[in-house]
């Protein structure tokens, strides 16, 4: 593994998981309301649970794994001590969380603290054994759809994919790749159409919940949901082997180097429209997707322009400089020429 260098692969799919998270949070937070059936609204409603929910927070939480292993390795490489430093770390992430949660109740850093912990152990274990454990512990989790257990598995089989070095050289993996993408294809299909089956009308009688359909619908969608996450990555790497697609797609990758400053500062911009809009329980699930768009756009345009003059995200900054314990340089070095 080179120490130095930067996988570029990893920040298209943060940037990909954060548009998928958005999505989700923000019909809590703006508190949107349930649609009445057999309208526009019920169907993105319906999409959102198909499509989304429990998709991309699962990219983000393995993700999350892939860089526990990579950041250790480093450091290590570099001669410092990777756990210690990897403690700082969390503990920063804690504490952004405890701030984060305040405003957005159940939100993933806190709890990404939490489990990088009990994930510590298994950096120095096999890879098969991660592998074969995380994949073993999902499933599980996934039966019983227990959402918020799933994410130590996850973690873990992200561990296991560092170890395999499966983002590296991926242009000699291609039809490994390939293939492995054509059976996530293959098994989310099966998912999600017997996930459909159960699709409820949002309301009973036109008035009341039914959440016993409700209930069934969403916990088909938990346990499917790193098949159909496992599909959406394959794809994106296959993507990014074109350079049209990488090109096509920059915007993401610098939306995704800066996760932690757009993940906290997407809560902040939804406050603000809303607070701004007055769309607290006044928004529909239409609305709740129109201004998504509108935040993705500011938020690339912002992340594009910030990383053109600056090396890290703000956050991610303050971030580093709790981690080493040190003030890393911010502004890029601008290129002089000599007169001579």
């Amino acid at each position: 593994m080179d120490v130095g260098k930067r996988i570029d692969m990893l920040d298209y799919l943060r940037g990909f998981a954060l548009m998928g998270i958005i999505l989700v949070n923000i019909i809590p937070l703006l508190s949107v309301k349930l649609p009445s059936p057999h309208t526009i609204e019920a169907s993105y409603w319906r999409f959102l649970y198909l499509f989304v929910e429990g998709r991309f927070y699962t990219i983000f939480t393995f993700l999350f794994g892939v860089g526990f292993y990579i950041f250790i390795t480093r450091a290590n490489a570099k001669g410092r001590n990777g756990y210690v430093l990897f403690l700082r770390r969390i503990i920063a992430l804690f504490i952004m969380g405890l701030v984060h949660v305040q405003f957005h109740p159940g939100e993933a850093l806190t709890v990404y603290a939490i489990c990088g912990l009990f994930i510590l152990p298994f950096y120095k274990a096999n890879r098969v054994v991660n592998l074969v454990f995380g994949t073993a512990m999902l499933i599980v989790m996934g039966i019983f759809s227990f959402k918020l257990f799933m994410v130590i598995p996850l973690m873990l089989l992200g561990i296991a994919a560092g170890q395999f070095h499966v983002f590296e050289e991926l242009s000699k993996k291609r039809n490994k790749v390939i293939l492995f993408t054509s059976i996530m294809f293959g098994l989310s299909i099966l998912g999600l159409i017997y996930q459909y089956q159960y699709a409820p009308g949002v309301f009973r009688n036109g008035s009341e919940i039914d959440f016993q359909a409700m209930q069934k619908f969403l916990s088909i969608g938990i346990s499917i949901g790193p098949i159909i996450s496992a599909f959406y990555v394959g794809l994106l790497m296959l993507l990014l082997q074109s350079s049209f697609f990488q090109k096509l797609l920059s915007p993401l990758k610098s939306y995704g180097r800066m996760a932690l400053t757009n993940y906290i500062s997407q809560t902040a911009l939804i406050y603000l429209a809303g607070n701004m809009l007055n769309l607290f329980n006044n928004i529909t699930y239409i609305q709740s997707l129109y201004l998504c768009l509108t935040i993705y756009i500011i938020q690339f345009i912002f992340s594009t322009i910030w990383l053109h003059f600056f090396r890290y995200g703000p956050l991610e900054w303050i971030w580093r400089m709790v981690t080493y314990l040190e003030i890393p340089p911010l502004r890029k070095r601008t290129k002089t020429i000599s007169c001579d």
